[in-house]
């Protein structure tokens, strides 16, 4: 078992090929986006990064990955760990939480993607529960949308001009959401350097008044999973919903749904064919809205804690 504040050249290419093949076998990635822009371009100085190696004919391999991320002081460290599918059950899965339990003591929450069966009785093994949902949802994109009730108050994310005015309105919508909120322009910058951002994606919905040219209220951020730009994947193309907020001055307004229909607009003109989205499960207005647009549940995050 090794630990490692960041990782180089070396070791990275084995997690990111292991995340990779992992993502293949279960059909869903095994840890979340940040964990991923934090192995490509740095993160925290609090992050760890574990390895769990086994050695066949001489040949020593990565064969289970964790991160953990020890930021957060309110609510505790929180980790994501992965171990190869030709290596389950047979106890890495278990040396390596007890690890990390063991660099993050009692207050450990534990992300499982996919909610799949061998994560659930790992986790339960261990004396978490669990204490947060994330719902994905997903759609067909092959049918015909309902048309846009206001596109004049539309337009794109302007790449240099809309930054501090964009982080400013996001970190109003989602004040007190444990992922989206209180971003940074580093956080920003780092997705705009993604080969999938793309500002035409990123749709901004405006109002007008006497006092300003167009202030934003609203957003639909897109992202093209398995483009042009993404040869690493086995399947078509799906689109992602990835970030969709509105003022909380500008709430009930339909601002949200004119938005989330644009954004699917903008993935069907790509061509693309299926949509999908995450959700929290206790979120009962942004379920109903998206049901209301098509979406049903596909899967499951869960999100578990010490007892």
């Amino acid at each position: 078992m090794k630990t490692f504040e960041t990782t180089d050249p070396k070791v990275l290419s084995e997690v990111l090929e292991l995340l990779a093949e992992t993502t293949r076998h279960d059909g869903i990635p095994p840890v979340a986006e940040h964990v991923l822009l934090h192995l490509r371009h740095g993160g925290d100085k609090d992050d760890r990064h574990i390895i769990i190696t086994d050695e066949v004919d001489g040949k020593i391999s990565i064969v289970g990955y964790a991160h953990l991320d020890l930021t957060d002081q309110v609510e505790g460290p929180s980790a994501e760990l992965v171990i190869r599918p030709d290596y389950r059950g047979k106890g890495f899965g278990r040396a390596l939480l007890d690890h990390v339990s063991e660099l993050s003591g009692a207050r450990l929450r534990l992300w499982a993607h996919g909610d799949l069966a061998g994560a659930q009785h790992l986790a339960e093994s261990r004396g978490l529960t669990r204490i947060r949902t994330v719902v994905q949802m997903r759609r067909t994109l092959n049918s015909p949308l309902p048309p846009l009730q206001r596109p004049e108050s539309l337009r794109t994310f302007r790449v240099d001009e809309d930054e501090a005015e964009w982080l400013a309105l996001n970190n109003r919508a989602f004040k007190d959401h444990p992922d989206q909120g209180n971003w940074s322009e580093r956080d920003l910058e780092i997705r705009k350097q993604e080969d999938w951002f793309d500002p035409k994606g990123f749709i901004i919905a405006t109002k007008k008044s006497e006092s300003n040219k167009g202030k934003m209220i609203g957003f639909c951020w897109v992202k093209i999973h398995g483009g042009t730009k993404h040869r690493d994947h086995d399947h078509d193309p799906i689109g992602e919903i990835y970030v969709m907020g509105v003022d909380p001055d500008s709430q009930g307004q339909g601002i949200g749904k004119e938005v989330t229909l644009a954004g699917l607009h903008f993935m069907q003109d790509q061509g693309i064919f299926s949509a999908m989205l995450y959700v929290d499960a206790a979120n009962e207005g942004a379920l109903t809205l998206y049901s209301s647009l098509g979406f049903t549940e596909w899967g499951r995050d869960v999100l578990y804690r010490r007892s």
